[in-house]
């Protein structure tokens, strides 16, 4: 029984195929990741030489936003530019705020300021892969 060489051409390619969506996944969460960055360095560069920083040792929570809102921007930036929807965007955003919530455990002084920044980058990370995960089927295209 002669077996052609298509056939075993498709073996090793559905595996292949099947592990594309997370490929892309993986490639758009290192994006995200990117684009923060370039926010961060962009507005958060321009917000220092415009007067317009805030202290981190006196106010993380305030810091934090600020860098969340760079962040923000600069990922809304690179998803819009390859057209993603608002929604995508927008819950994408939202991501980088979540960690305001623990914003009062350092008010209350039950956290330090840098355990509040490393917590705060975790949760953030966290909660954009569950944005990810909940609108895979859209990054997949």
């Amino acid at each position: 029984m002669a077996t052609s060489s298509s056939t075993l051409d498709q073996g090793p390619q559905a595996p292949a195929q099947a592990r594309t969506p997370w490929r892309r996944l993986t490639l758009h969460y290192v994006e995200m990741v990117l684009a923060m960055f370039a926010g961060m360095l962009v507005f958060g560069g321009l917000r220092a030489l415009l007067g317009l920083t805030v202290a981190f040792d006196a106010h993380p929570g305030a810091h934090y936003l600020l860098m969340a809102t760079d962040m923000a921007i600069g990922m809304a930036a690179w998803m819009l530019l390859r057209r993603h929807g608002w929604a995508c965007t927008l819950e994408m955003c939202a991501a980088m705020y979540v960690p305001a919530v623990l914003v009062p455990l350092v008010w209350a002084d039950v956290m330090s300021g840098m355990a509040f920044m490393t917590a705060a980058h975790v949760l953030m990370m966290v909660a954009m892969l569950a944005v990810l995960l909940r609108r895979r089927r859209e990054y997949h295209h």
